[in-house]
């Protein structure tokens, strides 16, 4: 989405540059309002009536905007959904960045991988529909967003600080594992909880960064 900068060390204190979520974009004073106007409508109404319920007209009614200039800002209800998302990822980024061990600089790289997983899970459980739509707006539409470029340098540069093998494929396959529809059919469909699908996932991939030479 935005540039780059300097973004969560590992124990070894080595930097990995990771993307900025929603950095700030200049705006009219007029489209400013009209935003955040647009971003509390959807909000209620997603709350209110879930997601699939809730069309574009009725944000538009909601908000008191056009739909031109609804689907201009927008594009539609998955751009409206990673916009909502926005500020929330950010929460989550800075945590990476800047927060306090394990979560963030400081502790070992598994350490430090296992406490993303069950942050991002509990991220996910408290807004799994709103992710949900944003990852499957279009095909294709997870692997486009900042998010999954944050998550997956993110968990890059742990599995190969750990020493995982081929720590580009390892980062896919535990996203994967963690996108929004694979994690709303183990919720819903397998009565998982988010701490036991956390603990089975650190399990998964706790014997790749040990299983290296030399590590």
């Amino acid at each position: 989405m935005s540039p780059n900068r300097s973004g969560p060390e590992s124990a070894s204190s080595t930097p990995v540059e990771l993307p900025i979520l929603g950095a700030p974009v200049r705006e009219r004073a007029d489209a400013a309002r009209n935003r955040i106007r647009v971003l509390a409508a959807a909000e209620t109404l997603f709350t209110e009536r879930g997601v699939d319920a809730v069309t574009m007209d009725d944000v538009a009614n909601a908000a008191g905007v056009g739909k031109g200039t609804l689907y201009r800002r927008f594009g539609d209800k998955g751009g409206l959904a990673m916009a909502l998302l926005d500020e929330r990822e950010r929460e989550l980024q800075e945590r990476l960045l800047t927060g306090p061990p394990p979560l963030g600089p400081g502790a070992p790289p598994i350490d430090r991988l296992g406490a993303f997983i069950k942050a991002y899970l509990e991220f996910l459980a408290r807004q799994l529909d709103l992710v949900l739509l944003s990852e499957t707006a279009t095909t294709g539409a997870r692997f486009r967003t900042g998010a999954h470029t944050l998550w997956r340098r993110h968990c890059h540069h742990l599995l190969e600080t750990g020493g995982a093998p081929d720590p580009e494929i390892a980062a896919d396959v535990l996203l994967a594992a963690l996108s929004a529809e694979q994690v709303r059919h183990w919720l819903h469909d397998r009565q998982r909880t988010a701490q036991t699908l956390a603990d089975s996932l650190v399990r998964l991939v706790r014997p790749w960064m040990t299983a290296a030479p030399g590590k």
